[in-house]
């Protein structure tokens, strides 16, 4: 987790790590869209890593899956915030929808049985499906995307 400025304004988000052995900002369009920025400007970043996570959004198919198992949210509810971004990483790290709904059912199923973390989980890939393939960032106009 990053807390820094983008062209003077205060920002806070994760790295995401590129499946390299680095990691890249992701600048969320609603973000570029309230700072006055578009895709492919030159802005001037400052950032300083920061030990606490913040709670992140819970996607909706996430929030209702894990809502409708009291035992998998009681697990949900006593793990961290880092232990949640985790679940919505390896969660949503995929395309297809019939992976992601398998997924959910495997998180709710792990947390029941009192995992607070996905195991046997790669962390250090890339886990951005539009932007990535293989669990490696995609370079820029690559032509695998």
């Amino acid at each position: 987790m990053i807390t820094g400025t983008l062209n003077g304004q205060p920002f806070e988000t994760p790295l995401e790590p590129d499946g390299k052995g680095s990691h890249w900002v992701h600048i969320e369009p609603k973000m570029l869209k309230s700072f006055g920025l578009a895709s492919g400007d030159t802005v001037n970043m400052r950032i300083t890593p920061i030990k606490t996570w913040p709670e992140p959004e819970i996607p909706a198919d996430l929030r209702q899956a894990i809502e409708n198992d009291p035992e998998a949210y009681a697990v949900w509810k006593q793990a961290t915030p880092l232990a949640h971004w985790e679940w919505i990483r390896w969660s949503r790290a995929t395309n297809n929808a019939e992976t992601r709904k398998h997924r959910l059912e495997v998180a709710c199923s792990k947390m029941r049985a009192g995992e607070r973390r996905p195991c046997c989980w790669n962390r250090n890939l890339c886990s951005e499906p539009s932007v990535s393939k293989s669990g490696a960032l995609l370079e820029p106009n690559s032509k695998n995307s």
